[in-house]
């Protein structure tokens, strides 16, 4: 993966993340929404959509993807200190670069946001995020939390 993918897929990542916490969706719920020809160009447009706010870009999302209002609120009821939409969106681009295979990242990201351990990350009144990274890829491979 070259440098600039990288950046397009944090900046995607980050996008879904911010996204499903302004819908109050699931992330994988945005990301079925969007679709795999929607994340294509989320990242084709990525390099542009840097010089806008997410706030403005997820609004487009929403409106474009019709995106309804969820009940899936990460934020609200948290008892710790929430993490900046940017971190969770660097996890997942990590999750997204080590485990798919060469030229199959946009399936990788639409399996890993629809998954389990998405599912868990997005669960801040635990520790999982703050997780090595090598810890969520190989829970996330074995299909569940690793002891």
């Amino acid at each position: 993966m070259t440098e600039k993918e990288r950046n397009d897929f944090f900046y995607v990542c980050s996008l879904i993340e911010y996204t499903a916490r302004q819908s109050r969706n699931k992330r994988g719920t945005i990301t079925e929404a969007l679709g795999r020809e929607g994340i294509e160009k989320q990242l084709y447009d990525a390099q542009v959509n840097h010089c806008l706010s997410f706030e403005q870009v997820s609004d487009e999302v929403i409106e474009q993807y019709k995106i309804p209002e969820g009940d899936f609120d990460t934020i609200t009821g948290c008892r710790y200190t929430v993490p900046e939409f940017t971190d969770i969106g660097k996890l997942y681009s990590i999750m997204i670069e080590d485990c798919a295979e060469p030229g199959k990242e946009v399936d990788e990201l639409m399996k890993i946001f629809s998954s389990f351990i998405s599912e868990e990350i997005s669960d801040f009144n635990t520790d999982v995020y703050y997780q090595n990274p090598d810890y969520l890829e190989c829970s996330y491979r074995a299909g569940y939390l690793l002891d």
